[in-house]
């Protein structure tokens, strides 16, 4: 192929998802395909940063209306997001929100999802922002542009726009003339920002949004077609593998390159510092010829790491930042009943089915990169700077991957095929990592340590609460090119950016470390240590899934020391009306209370609003336990879910189904394996995940719709209650308390045997 453009075309003729042809672009690479708007008046560049702060989502940053749809007079409709699909079928409810407020049925648009050469910059896809940020921008935007459109065809017409009948980008009069959103484009601009009021539909008249519109990701996943970015296939494409250090900041000091040279299709050794990688003309060929390579090579000593014995010990010694982000106290009657618990949690992985895998190619001037980066604008910045180049010159499209959750390998494998590509011009180059690589060099979610002291008085309500928590950085995500792993291993190695704490109410990893419920007296303190032991970034949910666990298992002992049901219990200590609504109908949909159960076996309750920002979820769950094995199944989920104005059902269920069987993998299973030599969590049998064997069987997931509510992201918000819950249907069921995670296996057998 003669040039770049020509690449990119190819890559998205070939690239496709349920039959849906990504469209492709003739503008060069790493020039958007939206406008932007170039203020040269310092003072006008106030003026419409405080103006966007009224606008909607994501309006906020991006806030001209063509960066979100662009329409050509033939009448194409083509929708924009800067947000990625991680598999939680947001390409779906995006286009549904866009559908709905264009008046059109979803497949007459196209949607094309984060692309640094078409879309607008919306940062990162993640903490459950993705509805609440690009799906309010999209549904005000969408309103607008129907509205101008309107407008000028009623001009046209010398009508009252409010006669005008639309359906599907026709736009009809009474006495039968109409006009197509192509033509009607023609008689006004939408390059222009938005409006902080948009002329939104009432929700009553909905068609699109609100009903369960099947996903457009899944039929090629079913059935094994073309679905990520290890599918792809370029023409001429050489496929690389590379050789990672054996621990942390081992060095490369030799490695038999001329012998590994001489290897069948074998195209290139690239070295750069530490930075190895094979080039070869098949697949297989590359992964011989890298494991010739990597067993040739010799290392420094490297770091050695922490003894995970005292890993708990220790993160308490390094935790060197206080961060007070509850501190309020009012009069409360004298405490009569006092309880103090510590709860830990060791690292844990994404565990990404997929190796990470990225596509690039370099034609000596521009760099195009096939990514499933969950911000592919952060991630070109990086790359740009990593090889000294114009952000301009590097374009990152992002391409689904086959496993996510968090911060894992995407971003440094992207690095590794931007290296290598940009070493051997006009070749594309496949990169994908090894399993091993994948599981050793993962981002780890920290290791953490709650503590909490809570009292009763006389008539069981809480009148005092304190809390603390140790962690190390929940969020090392690309700021520069040091933070990328294949940047710090060059021969003139990049720094990574200081470790600073996420500030709430967000959180890091104090994501919902402030309880919701109604408490006289609060002190939670998050002690942050910028020092990591292990490299460590975000994994779904951060922190809130052990603050959860911890809260609420907190909740049940008091309610137990109370004499009170857990979950009138919870009612007693919550005035928010919403959370009331959701903790009634999980525990009426699940039959609570349960009468007596058989031995071993246990239910549990739990609540949180994820992030006290985002959806309401309360959760029951039913457990049984092997004795003779700590063995734990989850037997039974009820879930009630409030994420305001439902955009597709269906795909929430998705969401807090999988959520609910991947919080029980971590809160019963999962765990880093490793010494102070090296990661020994290297394959599936050395980091056992839930089996498909122990998924439960009876999931329920119970919606309240509230039309015409904001969105409320959702996709991270069972992680928590579900821990929680099964934390508490274990004490149900046994009597006993885990406050170590996880807690099923052989602790647990042990725990019943004591």
């Amino acid at each position: 192929m003669s040039n770049q453009d020509d690449f990119i075309d190819e890559g998205r003729r070939r690239f496709m998802i349920s039959g849906a042809l990504f469209v492709a672009f003739s503008m060069a690479p790493g020039k958007a395909a939206f406008a932007q708007e170039v203020i040269a008046d310092e003072g006008a560049a106030v003026h419409i940063g405080k103006a966007t702060q009224a606008l909607a989502g994501s309006l906020k940053t991006n806030p001209f209306l063509d960066a979100w749809i662009k329409i050509t007079p033939e009448g194409k409709v083509t929708v924009f997001t800067g947000k990625v699909e991680l598999g939680t079928g947001v390409r779906t409810a995006l286009l549904q929100i866009a559908a709905e407020e264009l008046d059109m049925a979803p497949p007459l648009i196209t949607f094309l999802t984060a692309d640094t050469g078409a879309s607008p910059d919306e940062g990162l896809t993640a903490g459950s922002h993705t509805i609440a940020d690009s799906g309010s921008a999209l549904l005000n935007a969408a309103a607008q542009v129907r509205s101008l459109l309107v407008d000028a065809a009623a001009k046209h017409f010398n009508v009252d726009s409010a006669v005008l009948v639309v359906t599907d980008a026709v736009i009809r009069t009474r006495d039968g003339r109409e006009m197509t959103y192509g033509q009607a484009v023609g008689l006004v601009d939408l390059h222009r920002m938005a409006s902080a009021k948009s002329p939104l539909k009432d929700p009553k008249t909905f068609r699109t949004i609100g009903t369960s519109v099947p996903r457009l990701d899944i039929p090629s996943k079913v059935t094994g077609g073309v679905s990520y970015v290890q599918d792809m296939s370029l023409p001429g494409m050489l496929h690389a593998r590379v050789v990672m250090p054996p621990v942390y900041d081992a060095k490369l000091i030799s490695c038999d390159e001329a012998a590994v040279a001489r290897m069948p299709g074998v195209v290139k050794i690239a070295r750069n510092g530490s930075m190895l990688a094979v080039v070869a003309e098949g697949e297989w060929q590359a992964i011989v010829a890298q494991r010739a390579l990597s067993a040739s090579s010799r290392w420094t000593a490297g770091r050695a790491l922490p003894n995970p014995d005292t890993v708990h010990d220790d993160l308490k010694k390094i935790s060197t930042q206080k961060i007070k982000i509850a501190d309020f106290h009012e009069p409360a009657a004298p405490a009569v009943k006092t309880l103090s618990a510590r709860f830990t949690k060791r690292y844990l992985m994404h565990g990404s089915i997929g190796p990470s895998c990225a596509v690039a190619i370099f034609d000596g001037a521009s760099l195009s990169v096939w990514t499933h980066s969950q911000g592919v604008y952060p991630l070109r910045d990086a790359l740009a700077e990593m090889l000294s180049m114009e952000k301009a010159n590097v374009r990152c499209i992002h391409t689904e991957g086959s496993g996510c959750y968090g911060h894992n390998g995407a971003d440094d494998v992207a690095a590794h095929a931007a290296l290598i590509a940009s070493a051997m011009p006009g070749h594309p180059i496949r990169v994908q990592w090894m399993r091993e690589q994948e599981h050793t060099w993962d981002h780890f979610t920290p290791a953490m340590v709650t503590e909490v002291t809570a009292s009763l008085d006389s008539s069981g309500q809480i009148v005092d609460w304190k809390y603390a928590l140790w962690s190390s950085s929940h969020n090392e995500r690309i700021v520069n090119a040091g933070r990328l792993l294949p940047a710090r291993m060059l021969e003139k190695p990049f720094v990574s950016a200081p470790s600073v704490p996420m500030l709430q109410p967000e959180g890091g990893g104090d994501r919902n470390g402030i309880p919701l419920y109604s408490l006289p007296n609060m002190d939670v303190m998050n002690n942050f240590s910028p020092t990591m032991p292990l490299q460590t970034s975000a994994m779904r949910s951060l922190g809130a899934h052990f603050n959860v666990l911890t809260i609420e298992s907190t909740m049940d002992d008091l309610a137990h020391m109370a004499g009170i049901d857990p979950v009138e219990f919870r009612l007693r200590h919550m005035r928010n009306a919403r959370a009331r609504d959701v903790i009634e109908l999980a525990a009426r949909r699940f039959g609570w209370p349960r009468p007596p159960r058989a031995r071993n076996h246990g239910v549990g309750f739990a609540f949180a609003q994820y992030k006290n920002l985002m959806a309401y979820v309360a959760m029951a769950v039913e457990v049984s336990v092997e004795p003779e094995t700590g063995h734990v199944t989850l037997e039974r989920a009820v879930a009630a879910v409030d994420a305001g104005q439902i955009v597709n059902p269906d795909g929430i269920r998705n969401q807090i189904e999988g959520g609910i069987v991947q919080s029980a993998s971590w809160t019963l299973y999962e765990a880093l394996r490793y010494d102070t030599e090296r990661i020994r969590s290297f394959d599936w049998g050395t980091y056992p995940i839930l089996r498909f064997s122990s998924v439960p069987q009876r999931i329920e997931v119970h919606l309240i719709d509230r039309p015409g509510a904001p969105f409320l992201g959702a996709a991270e918000a069972s992680m928590g209650p579900t821990a929680g819950a099964l934390a508490n249907a274990l004490f149900d069921a046994t009597g006993k308390r885990i406050r170590e995670l996880p807690l099923a296996g052989e602790k647990l057998r042990k725990l019943i045997e004591a």
